[in-house]
């Protein structure tokens, strides 16, 4: 696959990555939107399913290049790139507005998938007999999902990578959100707060020579769950894509109506108004986890106060998360005048 892009459009790729990333950081938001309505998600389904026996025989015999170019690198490089400098930036940047301004995060990220939704039903004129009963399931498993309650956390390193194989279902399937998925298995907070802090810790302890970490057994404990995550989040990764690729290929209007419902049905998990309900025992008092956080049963949602000012501000940033789509749709409108 022969790779056309400018230089904006490698920049902007990369600028994707990052919005992926930190999409995939958010429970209820899924990275796949991103990739679906900034125009490169077949591409990323596709370019996953090179990941395969031939690309493995390319790889064993020397022959990089190839490799390099069967995969379609460039892009996959950019873009992962981009991911992964949001997990130790953007990401960084969320879990403090989550802490101080929730409200609004959870504000912006609904006015994008409101945005989403427009963006991806606008054009899509194949409603049929089979397409409205696809969408009408996505929607009621999106909503279905919704109101799930969470699991307790578990560190068993089969459970660790079987997380990653089914939290990864966010970067492929647009609505699906693989962090929420985590918190209904128990381990958000183990897999995407602890363990990545971990390693961002580590990371600048070596950075300045200090290796101390290889002393502390909870350290290397964290950082080998998140490796086997890591590894959980790749077998998932190529294998889903396999599946999505031959979907795509063959149910290209069903396929797309149910991720029409799914996200629509999505709303409400990322619904800004709502309060966590924590786990509880008989005296009142809140329980925590194996690592001493206070464990999340489900979410209590209600409607805005329209007496208060930060209603008013989270109606504004709603706005601004639909903007953030439509910049988006503009953008791909209009790339050849960027070349």
């Amino acid at each position: 696959m022969s790779d056309t892009r400018t230089l904006l459009d490698k920049l902007f790729l990369v600028v994707k990555g990052l919005c992926m990333g930190a999409a995939n950081k958010v429970p209820g938001v899924s990275g796949g939107i991103v990739a679906f309505v900034a125009g490169f998600y077949e591409e990323f389904i596709y370019s996953l399913q090179k990941v395969n026996i031939k690309a493995f025989k390319l790889l064993i015999a020397g022959r990089f290049k190839s490799f390099y170019r069967y995969i379609n690198g460039s892009f996959l490089s950019l873009l992962i790139f981009g991911m992964l400098v949001s997990y130790f930036s953007v990401s960084k940047v969320l879990d403090y507005f989550l802490v101080k301004k929730e409200l609004y995060v959870w504000a912006a990220f609904f006015g994008m998938i409101i945005g989403s939704i427009y963006y991806i039903g606008k054009d899509f004129g194949h409603w049929t007999k089979k397409t409205v009963p696809a969408a009408l399931l996505g929607l009621a498993v999106g909503v279905a999902i919704s109101f799930l309650s969470p699991a307790k956390e578990n560190d068993n390193l089969l459970f660790i990578f079987f997380c990653g194989m089914i939290s990864v279902s966010g970067m492929t399937l647009p609505g699906l959100s693989g962090s929420f998925i985590l918190i209904l298995l128990g381990n958000y907070v183990l897999l995407l707060v602890d363990s990545v802090n971990a390693l961002y810790d580590t990371f600048s302890e070596v950075f300045v020579g200090d290796f101390s970490f290889v002393s502390n057994a909870e350290r290397l404990r964290t950082l080998k769950i998140l490796a086997v995550f890591t590894l959980g989040s790749a077998a998932g990764l190529v294998t889903l894509s396999h599946i999505l690729s031959y979907v795509l290929k063959h149910y290209k209007h069903i396929s797309t109506a149910v991720i029409l419902g799914f996200i629509t049905g999505s709303l409400g998990v990322v619904w800004p108004w709502k309060k966590t309900i924590f786990k509880e025992d008989a005296d009142g008092t809140i329980l925590l986890d194996s690592n001493g956080k206070e464990i999340i049963m489900n979410y209590e949602r209600y409607l805005p106060d329209l007496g208060l000012t930060e209603t008013w501000w989270a109606f504004f940033f709603i706005v601004v998360g639909v903007g953030i789509l439509l910049l988006l749709d503009w953008y791909g409108k209009n790339r050849k005048r960027f070349a």
